[in-house]
């Protein structure tokens, strides 16, 4: 007990009052680093390396890329136990946005969650190396010095939600935006005697340039339908990726159209038509809005001058006035 107290008072003197913390801290990274780089060490599964190559094709013309994917799913799938959530329904969910923010990739949950693991850790450890090596810390309080390892860990931490919330509202957008023009050229395709399949490749193709999040999606679609998916299923996949209502409208549409036979055209073009008139309806929303976002910034800048040209001159009479008492 004696040589823990005197080490303790020693870390103190040293470092401070969180001396004892931070050399705890420092040891539990290491520890984490050993940890993860010897399971990434670790020799693979006689039977899962016999099982894989059982499993593989024969064919050697496979790209490099699909190897390196392969690969990155192998390191990842060590690492499944904690970097996806037990929950199904949380697993669902997460996997859900992660495809409404364009990442289609199966480990994206995965890949997620490492990167707020490291950069948490990075966090941690930059605050370590600002505070206590470069000596930023000195004349802090336990509980400032505490604040300021945490923050930037918490920073680290949800830098990656924030950022896949942010990608999921500017898809959403892309895809509104340019959702009424995708119709009005799949209309013009369908009329012109293509069928719906091929009115989306060519639809998907026209749009790369100006929307490739919704010709992303289109392209989704056209390959699942290829590849002998069910329609009905694909469509609704896509309204349930894209998480737009335009979208989740318009797949309901297609869907009772082909339940009851209807003609499809007939279908795209009123659809087409009220379309072009809900982005008429937003426009004049946002014209509408736009004189009251406005008020606060045009009181701001005209009020002060105004106030000023209307009262400096008073108050410059006033404090002359005032100039002449004093001096009489």
């Amino acid at each position: 007990m004696e040589f823990i107290s005197s080490l303790n008072a020693t870390l103190v003197d040293l470092i401070g009052p969180l001396g004892p913390m931070i050399i705890l801290g420092t040891v539990g990274v290491i520890m984490i680093v050993i940890t993860v780089t010897l399971i990434l060490q670790q020799p693979e599964d006689p039977m899962a390396k016999l099982k894989k190559s059982v499993q593989s094709p024969s064919s050697s013309k496979e790209p490099q890329q699909r190897l390196r994917q392969g690969e990155r799913n192998e390191q990842l799938q060590k690492f499944a136990s904690f970097l996806e959530p037990k929950d199904v329904a949380t697993l669902s969910k997460k996997q859900l946005q992660l495809r409404q923010a364009g990442y289609q990739s199966k480990d994206a949950v995965r890949i997620f969650h490492f990167a707020q693991f490291a950069l948490g850790i990075l966090g941690l450890i930059a605050a370590f190396v600002y505070l206590v090596l470069l000596g930023g810390g000195e004349g802090f309080s336990s509980n400032k010095m505490m604040i300021y390892f945490i923050v930037p860990g918490a920073i680290g931490y949800y830098l990656p939600t924030y950022w896949v919330t942010r990608r999921v509202e500017m898809r959403k957008e892309e895809i509104t935006s340019g959702f009424p023009d995708s119709l009005d050229m799949m209309l013009v395709c369908v009329e012109a005697g293509q069928s719906l399949d091929q009115s989306i490749v060519r639809v998907a193709r026209e749009l790369h340039a100006s929307y490739p999040a919704l010709a992303q999606e289109f392209d989704m679609v056209a390959y699942e339908m290829k590849a002998g998916k069910d329609k009905v299923t694909v469509l609704n996949d896509m309204g349930e990726r894209c998480g737009v209502q335009d979208v989740s409208s318009f797949v309901t549409v297609l869907v009772q159209s082909a339940t009851f036979g209807t003609s499809i055209a007939d279908a795209l073009r009123v659809y087409a038509a009220e379309m072009r008139d809900k982005r008429v309806m937003r426009a004049e929303e946002a014209a509408n809005k736009l004189p009251t976002k406005m008020t606060l910034a045009t009181m701001m800048l005209t009020v002060p001058p105004l106030l000023i040209i209307l009262v400096g001159p008073s108050v410059h009479s006033i404090t002359q006035l005032g100039n002449m008492g004093v001096n009489r």
